[in-house]
């Protein structure tokens, strides 16, 4: 069983990290195929993809399958400050939140509330690292690497533009951890109490995908939004098609429909389903650890 005792920020930033890494490298194929699929227009120039596999079959086959791995310096170099800021966050406000209402227990509002807290925080720790994937990541990227992207960026477009799609990856991230941390707590209390350290690996598994795929589910349309954004070029003096987040919902819907929003859903939801599950455990597991090391 899950130990509870409480422990210093710097151990819930470690373990933050270490399931943040954890995740991003046995998961990252299916972030290219997302990204791919979300920059995709219809009627656009570049390659169509049909769906997943036909997704992964182009890229292998035209490109070759390190391009699946392509951009993956930037966000194993943000996952570590991300996922820790993530849970640390989310520890750190429901501490404050329960204090500042008057309760004991956290309660699932209060797990809503942490949650989004944590991921507008996290939002602030990930802009530059997403921007440079994204543009690392389409198909037509000239970029020779991450600090490429920096210069280039930076030379061209200001050094402002490293945070270029900042208030979209604020709804992003504070909806995705809100419905993340918010079903893990209503999916903990459903399941029975966990009597051994493997059930309580099992539950969290369970509470994880479960918690990831909701995240998802309710963050998509912003994702969209936000990998749209991001991979366009900020030049002075000309309006850009896609810059804050409702009017290009509205502008993605009435140009491509409703669907649009949901592009790249499948992979992920594959992605972050399981992975949610691989970071709660991981997370829960360092915890532990840490409990053993620090009370020792």
């Amino acid at each position: 069983m899950t130990d509870a005792r409480p422990l210093p920020f710097i151990y819930q930033f470690a373990a933050g990290a270490v399931a943040g890494i954890s995740e991003i490298l046995v998961m990252y194929p299916l972030d290219v195929v997302k990204t791919r699929m979300q920059l995709q227009v219809a009627g656009g120039a570049g390659p169509h993809y049909n769906g997943i596999t036909d997704c992964l079959k182009q890229i292998v086959a035209k490109e070759g399958a390190s391009r699946l791995y392509k951009g993956i310096s930037s966000p194993v170099l943000m996952e570590a400050p991300k996922r820790a800021t993530k849970f640390a966050c989310n520890d750190e406000f429901q501490k404050i939140y329960k204090r500042e209402f008057g309760v004991e227990k956290l309660t699932q509002s209060l797990s809503i509330l942490s949650g989004a807290s944590a991921g507008c925080c996290e939002a602030f720790v990930v802009v530059p690292f997403e921007l440079v994937k994204i543009r690392l990541q389409d198909v037509s990227s000239k970029y020779n690497g991450p600090v490429d992207v920096v210069k280039r960026i930076i030379a061209q477009e200001g050094v402002l533009a490293m945070y270029n799609g900042l208030e979209s990856t604020l709804w992003r991230h504070g909806v995705w951890n809100a419905g993340y941390f918010g079903v893990i707590f209503q999916v903990r209390s459903l399941l029975p109490k966990a009597q051994s350290k493997s059930q309580q690996t099992g539950n969290d598994l369970i509470a994880g995908t479960i918690g990831g795929t909701i995240g998802s589910l309710m963050s998509t349309p912003f994702d969209v939004v936000k990998s749209r954004v991001q991979n366009t070029a900020v030049i002075a003096g000309q309006a850009r098609k896609y810059n804050w987040s409702w009017p290009s919902i509205f502008t993605i819907y009435r140009e491509e429909g409703f669907s649009a929003l949901y592009k790249g859903f499948v992979p992920k939801v594959l992605r972050l389903g399981p992975g949610g599950g691989i970071l709660l455990v991981v997370f829960t597991g360092m915890m532990d650890f840490f409990r053993t090391v620090h009370y020792k």
